[in-house]
């Protein structure tokens, strides 16, 4: 058995998200495959507890603890999770002192956006990270006072590999901020050759967070980058096909969308959990990703996990430029674009030579996103070796 690493974060409160549950599970599969020993830990609170059609439950009869015990089996985990609630009055899977002396024990807990709040298993913990997968929200949050995520930890990571850069708006608190991409763990995601016209992609028209007011400026979210990329349809031969998750508040924009030629799906059936998701990117024949607002007008470098995931199945990406441009090379495989011009002639690039783009996307993904390259970059950079 190798030392203990664990990751901890809010899988078990989206069940029914299968692109979410990746996020955990490419860090979790990528460090076991490096020879640690890995253990996932999360909570649930009440209020967050649903059955399968989304009324309130029980803790034990809950989705979602049904959902991270089946995810953890069926990803060689069994043994390897613990889930508290109500501030660990109930634990599913390890005990919380069985946590608490894991926490002991390891090299690092790598704590998702801060989820994880039990003092003790941090207490125990020699080395308390913070991992950013959101960038800007939590840095302009602390800086408006509305709230402090940050707190209680070591060291900080973000996705946002640009944050800190003179020409990137996000603020760092004082932070130092360690960039880092997302990793994939390319043995769960096969390589095939691309067949068809069909770009795809699985994202919230809005998501949980509002725009932001900072500096005199507003950042705002997808919904307010994709307008301005309704008419890409008519300009390409290409399909475009979106497992969009949308309110129903937002009725007018679903309707723009599909009058501009945008085909629609539930994402709750092409990605309701981690296997549909993953056959979901692998059926797909490219990716075009339109990042949020704020990730692009700050300049934050944030590049996709989503994304990652469609590079290495050998699938091209059609990705808006949010400055990891200067962070990862575009032209094969990658194709970035800034306004609408660019998108289509990016578009029928990928479907003049989609073989071509495919062996470059793998090839891309393989050098610079593959968890057993990402993973140990961070492990350096945090001085573990």
């Amino acid at each position: 058995m190798g030392e203990t690493i664990i990751v901890a974060g809010s899988l078990a409160q989206r069940p029914g998200h299968g692109g979410h549950t990746w996020v955990f599970l490419q860090y979790l599969l990528g460090f076991r495959h490096l020879g640690f020993d890995v253990h996932f830990v999360d909570r649930l609170e009440p209020g967050m507890c649903v059955d399968a059609a989304g009324s309130p439950s029980s803790f034990r009869a809950s989705a979602n603890l049904e959902y991270l015990a089946r995810v953890m089996e069926r990803f060689g985990l069994a043994d390897r999770w613990t889930l508290l609630y109500d501030g660990g009055r109930e634990v599913a899977g390890r005990d919380r002192t069985e946590a608490i002396e894991l926490a002991r024990r390891s090299v690092l807990l790598l704590n998702v956006m801060g989820f994880l709040d039990d003092e003790e298993i941090l207490a125990a913990t020699p080395l308390r990270v913070f991992l950013d997968i959101d960038p800007g929200f939590g840095q302009i949050w602390q800086a408006l006072d509305l709230d402090h995520p940050f707190a209680g930890h070591d060291r900080y990571l973000t996705v946002g590999a640009r944050v800190g850069a003179p020409d990137c708006a996000i603020p760092t608190g004082g932070i130092e901020w360690l960039p880092t991409l997302a990793p994939v763990e390319l043995s769960q995601w096969p390589q095939s050759p691309v067949r068809g016209s069909r770009f795809t992609s699985v994202v919230s028209w809005r998501g949980p967070f509002g725009p932001l007011e900072y500096e005199g400026r507003t950042y705002g979210l997808r919904v307010h980058e994709f307008r301005r990329f309704l008419e890409l349809p008519a300009r390409t031969r290409a399909s475009f096909e979106i497992a969009l998750d949308i309110d129903e508040a937002d009725a007018v924009d679903r309707r723009r969308l599909e009058d501009h030629g945008w085909m629609l799906v539930d994402p709750r059936a092409a990605a309701a959990d981690p296997w549909r998701y993953h056959d979901y990117v692998q059926r797909s024949s490219a990716e075009l990703m339109i990042a949020k607002n704020l990730y692009v007008d700050t300049r934050s470098g944030w590049f996709s996990d989503r994304s990652a995931c469609y590079l290495a199945s050998g699938r091209p990406v059609l990705a808006q430029d949010t400055g990891f441009s200067e962070l990862l090379p575009c032209g094969e495989g990658l194709l970035c674009f800034s306004t609408l011009d660019e998108a289509a002639a990016g578009a029928e690039g990928i479907l003049a030579d989609p073989r071509r783009h495919g062996r470059a996307a793998r090839e891309l993904a393989r050098e610079h996103l593959a968890a057993d390259r990402v993973l140990p970059r961070v492990l350096a950079a945090l001085g573990i070796a």
